[in-house]
């Protein structure tokens, strides 16, 4: 009761200090002896109305409210170490057990610890990182939540590997002589460079990914593995190639049910199928060709969810934008879907388009290009109508709108 009244007493805090705050992070620079040290506080929220047939839990004609994200975190560098510590007031810490203490998803932290990592910046090609960090898989996972182009990820998300618990080692800005900004916190392409990079990252079973299932850290391993290429804003583009160990079940067994509402596994019943390793790969290409006009095409396939031998899922997403002016950004996201459970089932299609108009509130820069857009996002509402199409009602791929929907998000923080 104690721990629930503290994060209740957490999470208010959390929300009064986002909604609150001028849309900038908290710095304090500080020289101890030689060594230059910096502590950056930073979050933000996105605070939701949602409707439709695609969204409603119980009356159709009902109205939900809730927070999406809801996060408070800060980073701290001495000299060339860096930390970063993440929360999400919005996601519960429950472990699988009385005696664990890695979470409900079974990485080895609590499931409200978005990142958690040390990393030594030694050289702009060579940065470990060491922690709870996001796998090296999916462009589109790796672009900060509030950097997002539409109010969500779309269900091409439920494929790759999530954050994990592990050892990462990055490059970026690398072959051109280019002096890129790389400070060692980064984890996607946050900004443009000229040249390659490459993640590399082993870590504990991804059991935060939706394509695997009764993880626990000691019984199995995931990898990812990533490269790309910048040539300023004009493009990025990147491939990476993911696998989970035994991603039905505990290492050696065939995979026991689990209680999603609990967090508990039930040892009495076991699941008639074996525990295959989940594999996945991405390429994805993002381009601001023009002032105010952004692309991206992103492909991802995934193979043997949740252990399931033959499960395998691909999508395909496409989205565009256009800045008319400095405060009105229309935006469209197209993703298609097609899963297959199993060699000899017939495969299902799922398509959900998101029409929408990002609307940006007082933006601290009128500039479009993918280094501003944080700031840009600082204030801002976002409206989507999403239309369900395909196989809505025999769907047997992870996630997606199986009707219509419609969200209207306000997001607000400080960075």
């Amino acid at each position: 009761m104690k721990k629930i009244k503290t994060l209740k007493m957490a999470t208010a805090v959390a929300a009064v200090l986002m909604m609150s705050s001028n849309a900038s992070g908290v710095d304090v620079v500080k020289k101890v002896g030689d060594v230059d040290t910096k502590l950056t506080i930073f979050g933000f929220s996105q605070l939701e109305m949602r409707g439709g047939e695609g969204s409603a839990t119980g009356d159709n004609d009902s109205i939900s409210f809730h927070a999406q994200r809801l996060r408070l975190g800060w980073k701290y560098s001495v000299g060339k170490v860096r930390s970063k510590v993440f929360l999400d007031f919005n996601k519960d810490s429950a472990a699988n057990s009385t005696t664990d203490i890695g979470g409900a998803s079974g990485i080895g932290v609590p499931d409200n610890i978005k990142d958690a990592f040390v990393a030594y910046a030694y050289d702009k090609a060579f940065i470990p990182k060491l922690g709870v960090i996001k796998m090296p898989h999916g462009m589109g996972f790796t672009i900060p939540g509030w950097n997002l182009d539409v109010t969500e990820r779309g269900f091409d998300k439920k494929l790759v590997l999530e954050r994990n618990l592990g050892l990462m080692i990055s490059g970026r800005d690398l072959g051109f002589g280019n002096d890129g900004k790389v400070n060692g916190y980064e984890m996607g392409h946050e900004r443009p460079w000229k040249g390659f990079g490459y993640d590399l990252m082993i870590a504990n079973q991804a059991g935060r990914s939706a394509s695997v299932t009764n993880a626990k850290e000691g019984n199995g391993n995931s990898y990812a593995a990533r490269v790309m290429f910048d040539w300023t804003e004009l493009i990025h583009a990147e491939a990476s190639y993911a696998l989970s160990e035994n991603a039905g079940g505990i290492k050696g067994q065939k995979p026991y049910a689990f209680d999603k509402n609990t967090g508990a596994i039930d040892v009495n019943t076991v699941l008639d199928v074996d525990s295959e390793d989940y594999e996945s790969y991405d390429i994805g290409l993002d381009s601001h060709f023009m002032d105010g006009a952004n692309v991206k095409v992103e492909y991802i396939n995934g193979h043997n969810i949740k252990g399931i031998k033959d499960y395998d899922e691909d999508a395909l997403s496409i989205m565009g934008q256009y800045a008319i002016n400095t405060y009105v950004e229309p935006t469209i996201k197209y993703i298609k879907g097609s899963a297959q459970k199993g060699s000899d089932a017939t495969e299902t299609d799922l398509t959900n388009t998101y029409i929408g108009v990002n609307l940006y509130l007082d933006p601290f820069d009128t500039k479009t290009d993918r280094s501003s857009k944080r700031k840009r996002n600082a204030h801002k509402i976002a409206l989507n109508y999403i239309i369900a199409s395909g196989d809505k009602d025999t769907w047997s791929g992870l996630g997606g709108y199986k009707d219509d929907a419609w969200v209207i998000q306000y997001q607000v923080g400080f960075f």
